[in-house]
């Protein structure tokens, strides 16, 4: 496979016609055709939005081929959502072989073997992000490779909105802009895989790890700090971060979200509440960790699908769901 400077079209962006190396370079590393014959006719467009690059394809007959070979050492390990425009694509993945079209989109793990192929002429969006800022299980993840997947719906809904404006305005972004929106479309994409993937509800407490019971019982005393995190945890717990998310990943819930959702279901239960010695939103939020208001109105709505105000009003009518939400 040959390889071709990329030319600059605006700062930010690049543009290539060597669709292949483009890819190899841009999205992930790709198994390198035999001979020369069959090189895919199109373009390809990179723009980035903090850490988070927005590929665009247009090519004519096109195979793109991750083998089943570890990445070297210090490639960043990333997902792609793929999300076509006009034309079909096909994607194989974990046993799966599907065809996506215009309105549907499909998840790729860039650090395992898979397959697109433009069957024919087609135009494609490959939004790569980092799997760090997903904070995404990887059984979660793998239950949703290669699906065809519906617009989400809820706070996520916006996110097909989000990536068309994206795509039309993104050579007028600044770059502080980009940054910003790079991690809201990081937050809308974590919040749709989470919305669909095959969760369950754990294992029985029986079954967990030991330290994952203890974990999770820490969590439950310390929710109101505003300081926990994962790497505080770890530390309280003398391991590494790696390995408490390892820890996690059985559980289908990532430490990070488990302690926002928790979080918002303690608040769920105090703003439901009725009388006038109820508090108020801004301090039942900063009562269990919430230092933003704007965060935590996003966060609550994620999980109860209205604001907080909102849904506060319908918990006094009766007619709210009531709290715990599923984790």
């Amino acid at each position: 496979m040959s390889t071709r400077s990329a030319t600059a079209v605006s700062p930010g962006a690049e543009t290539s016609t060597d669709v292949e190396s483009a890819f190899a370079r841009w999205l992930t590393p790709l198994v390198t055709p035999d001979g020369t014959d069959g090189r895919a006719d199109g373009s390809v467009s990179l723009r980035r939005f903090g850490y988070v690059r927005m590929l665009t394809c247009a090519a004519g007959p096109l195979r793109l081929v991750r083998g089943p070979r570890p990445a070297a050492p210090g490639t960043a390990e990333a997902v792609a959502l793929l999300v076509p425009r006009e034309g079909t694509v096909r994607l194989v993945q974990d046993g799966r072989d599907v065809s996506v079209v215009p309105g549907e989109s499909a998840l790729i793990d860039l650090r395992r073997a898979f397959t697109v192929e433009h069957e024919g002429t087609a135009r494609t969006l490959f939004l790569r992000l980092p799997l760090h800022a997903l904070h995404v299980p990887s059984v979660a993840l793998q239950s949703l490779t290669a699906r065809a997947l519906l617009p989400p719906a809820g706070s996520a809904a916006v996110l097909p909105a989000l990536l068309r404006h994206l795509e039309s305005s993104a050579a007028r972004v600044s770059a502080p802009l980009g940054e910003r929106l790079g991690g809201l479309v990081t937050d809308l994409v974590a919040g749709f895989v989470e919305d669909l993937a095959e969760y369950t509800e754990g294992p029985p407490e029986d079954d967990r790890h030991p330290l994952v019971v203890t974990i999770r019982r820490y969590i439950d005393r310390h929710l109101g700090d505003p300081d926990l995190s994962a790497e505080l945890i770890a530390a309280a717990h003398l391991i590494s971060v790696r390995y408490l998310h390892r820890l996690f990943e059985a559980e289908g819930v990532t430490v990070g979200r488990l302690i926002q959702r928790q979080r918002v279901e303690r608040c769920a239960g105090e703003l439901a509440r009725r009388g006038r010695s109820s508090p108020s939103i801004a301090v039942v939020a900063a009562r269990w960790g919430f230092s933003s208001p704007a965060h935590f109105s996003r966060a609550f709505k994620s999980v109860y699908g209205h604001p907080p105000q909102q849904w506060r009003r319908m918990a006094m009518s009766g007619t709210a769901d009531a709290p715990g939400a599923r984790v």
